[in-house]
């Protein structure tokens, strides 16, 4: 059975994603280090181009929270900070334009993270983009302070050969 703490898993449940399978990850039996465990603050979600330009893949000023507990399980949310509403106020009636902006507006997942001296290793259970559904993977990461940046080394979004995705999170205090 996963060891997806209670309040977690009802905050995915909330968000609409599917109840987390019951399986063991082998990402768990990694420590996570106190270092991470607590609230996280979105400062910036990138993709970096060779030649250093900037992609804001959720715009200017993304909003988000990535909540990690003393086991390393975790819940992440990240969203475009200015959305439009669909036109009628009913989620079932949206038009194919507004379920493509919601979907590429906004991205959650929940799973499990662990890490060493500097690389992060990561196991999502469930995600919004379902192609990410058990999938797991290692970032280098840096922690600064209150800051802690983590690099994508194959951005899933589209970005071009060569590019990096850049997140950035601020310690909430």
């Amino acid at each position: 059975m996963s060891r997806l703490p209670l309040p977690l898993l009802a905050s995915a449940l909330a968000l609409g994603l599917a109840a987390a399978p019951s399986f063991v990850l082998a990402a768990e039996m990694m420590p996570v280090p106190k270092t991470l465990v607590g609230a996280w603050t979105l400062v910036r979600c990138d993709n970096v181009y060779p030649d250093g330009r900037r992609v804001e893949l959720y715009g200017p000023s993304p909003e988000g929270m990535w909540l990690i507990d003393a086991d390393g399980d975790y819940m992440m949310q990240i969203v475009r900070a200015k959305r439009m509403p669909f036109a009628v106020n009913d989620k079932s009636k949206g038009t194919p334009e507004e379920y493509k902006a919601a979907s590429m507006d906004s991205n959650a997942h929940f799973g499990h993270v662990s890490a060493d001296e500097h690389t992060m290793h990561s196991k999502i259970l469930r995600a919004s983009f379902p192609n990410w559904d058990g999938k797991g993977g290692d970032s280098a990461y840096t922690l600064v302070g209150d800051e802690l940046t983590y690099t994508v080394a194959k951005p899933s979004s589209g970005a071009a050969e060569g590019a990096h995705g850049e997140v950035v999170w601020r310690r909430v205090r």
